[in-house]
């Protein structure tokens, strides 16, 4: 189908992006890589009036080493990611997670931004940073703003996301190698139906847990986190702790998967997530 007719704007700076975010508000878009955003618009799923270009702003796009944590600029595609040596080094679960996301075409063009952003209960870069806790730099007409990765994501393909702001960076901890992230995919469009992403500090008995596509938002397994905190990591514990992945939750029921499969699906990923992470420590 082709969109809606709709006006297009391609700014040069981050504050000119702002100005017209404010001027527009939320008959707007933002335009990232465009892997989400022009799908649902060739459907008519999103009708903006008016899309805001990043696509020519310089400056946020990088992957550095900031004050002991990673900096990751919102237009970093999913290929520079994977290929990153300093995230390879230091935050190894995104590299690792990485190839997961599509195909060599959508991981060339498709921005981690873009992703977090549009918040598809299906994605996989969420899971991560649920599990990294990382924190989200959101810029608007009142200037920066920080929120945690578990207040980013507030419901279904909803954020914390103002209408006149824009995600400009993710930061992230260094982490030891002892992390993984398993997934059970749609075979069509390899979206999770269940992915889980675990981050393993054996020296001080912790475990994050980070779960997408079992329910409307991602979430953290809390429940998982705390049944294995300060006890020995040995394979009953995880086992039982997996058992927990989708406590408290309410699962997904539609034509890829019942609540029952996912619920299925998230306690043995959990399982072999941690099990995975546990074995590189």
């Amino acid at each position: 189908m082709i969109p809606a007719a709709f006006d297009y704007f391609r700014p040069r700076t981050l504050e000119e992006a702002v100005s017209l975010l404010g001027r527009h508000g939320e008959d707007a878009k933002v335009l990232a890589g465009g892997h989400s955003l022009i799908p649902a618009m060739k459907l008519r799923l999103a009708q903006p009036r008016t899309i805001i270009d990043l696509g020519r702003i310089t400056g946020l796009n990088y992957i550095r080493e900031t004050d002991g944590r990673i900096a990751i600029g919102a237009m970093a595609t999913h290929y520079d990611i994977e290929s990153s040596t300093l995230l390879a080094d230091r935050c190894p679960l995104l590299t690792e997670l990485a190839p997961h996301i599509g195909d060599v075409q959508v991981r060339n063009r498709g921005t981690l931004g873009g992703s977090l952003v549009h918040a598809d209960p299906a994605a996989d870069w969420p899971a991560a940073m649920l599990a990294l806790q990382a924190e989200l730099d959101l810029v608007g007409p009142d200037g920066h703003r920080a929120v945690k990765a578990e207040d980013f994501f507030v419901d279904l393909m909803q954020t914390a996301v103002k209408p006149n702001e824009l995600l400009c960076e993710i930061r992230v901890p260094r982490t030891p190698k002892s992390v993984a992230y398993v997934k059970f995919a749609q075979k069509a469009s390899g979206f999770a139906i269940a992915g889980v992403a675990a981050v393993v500090d054996k020296s001080r008995k912790s475990v994050n847990v980070g779960v997408t596509g079992v329910a409307a938002k991602p979430y953290r397994a809390l429940a998982v986190e705390n049944a294995l905190r300060g006890r020995a990591l040995d394979r009953e514990a995880l086992a039982g702790a997996a058992g927990k992945a989708a406590e408290g939750v309410e699962p997904l029921n539609d034509i890829h998967a019942s609540a029952e499969f996912r619920l299925h699906l998230a306690q043995v990923n959990a399982r072999r997530a941690l099990d995975l992470a546990v074995s590189r420590s």
